[in-house]
């Protein structure tokens, strides 16, 4: 994906300020940034939420720019939003299924990997979205990404309100789907994690990008170190 000069308004407030990036196939890259930064602004845009003001979205050499949300899916772009987005008066099997219908793409064996990835899915397939834990939904918000076969898999904050284990365990999930192929970018407040497991990251500050690089080298740096990791770098 490649996303040239994008500015992006809320009603009156430029949220995001001609950022440019690119996402290349099977890499993981993360948007940093503190609350208001713009990046939930800049995926809700790539998937057709939000339309820009200027600036141009191509994906798979394809222009998608201002396209609607459900066209911008059915090309793969899949968000898995803040707070997860998920049908709560649907079961489990229910929102997998409606994944699917999203795409328009998927098989069955694709929802039987989705209860491979995610075994709690399979014990809770019966119940109401509503009715599970925190990490469980973020885990079926995923799943239900996944089961639609996604050429471009966008995270929104997804460790966001979850306790440490919970944490632990999404990003190991994230690294698992890295490891599998997945083109993934991964908009997280836990910077450490996020570079951990992140290629290449891009730092936004009130809608623009001031960093960016490899994730390893962006994480050993001072500035970055002392803004998002809590300390100057060892060594």
């Amino acid at each position: 994906m490649q996303v040239r000069d994008l500015a992006v308004s809320y009603h009156t407030i430029r949220a995001v300020r001609g950022v440019s990036l690119d996402v290349r196939a099977g890499e993981v890259v993360a948007l940093l940034g503190a609350n208001g930064a713009g990046k939930s602004t800049l995926l809700r845009a790539v998937a057709g939420v939000l339309r820009p003001d200027r600036g141009r979205i191509h994906f798979d050499g394809i222009d998608v720019t201002g396209w609607a949300a459900h066209r911008v899916a059915r090309r793969g772009l899949r968000l898995v939003p803040e707070g997860r987005g998920l049908l709560a008066r649907m079961t489990v099997w229910e929102n997998l299924l409606m994944g699917q219908y999203a795409r328009g793409a998927g098989t069955a064996r694709d929802l039987e990997a989705a209860l491979e990835r995610f075994p709690v899915l399979r014990q809770r397939r019966g119940q109401m979205a509503s009715t599970l834990s925190g990490g469980e939904q973020q885990m079926l918000a995923i799943a239900r990404a996944l089961v639609g076969r996604p050429a471009l898999l966008m995270l929104d904050e997804p460790s966001l309100g979850l306790a440490p284990r919970l944490v632990r365990e999404i990003f190991a999930v994230v690294a698992q789907l890295k490891r599998d192929g997945v083109t993934i970018v991964l908009v997280e407040q836990n910077a450490r994690q996020a570079l951990a497991v992140a290629d290449r990251a891009y730092i936004l500050e009130t809608g623009q990008v001031v960093l960016s690089g490899p994730a390893a080298e962006l994480a050993a740096g001072e500035e970055v170190q002392r803004a998002y990791l809590g300390g100057a770098p060892r060594g």
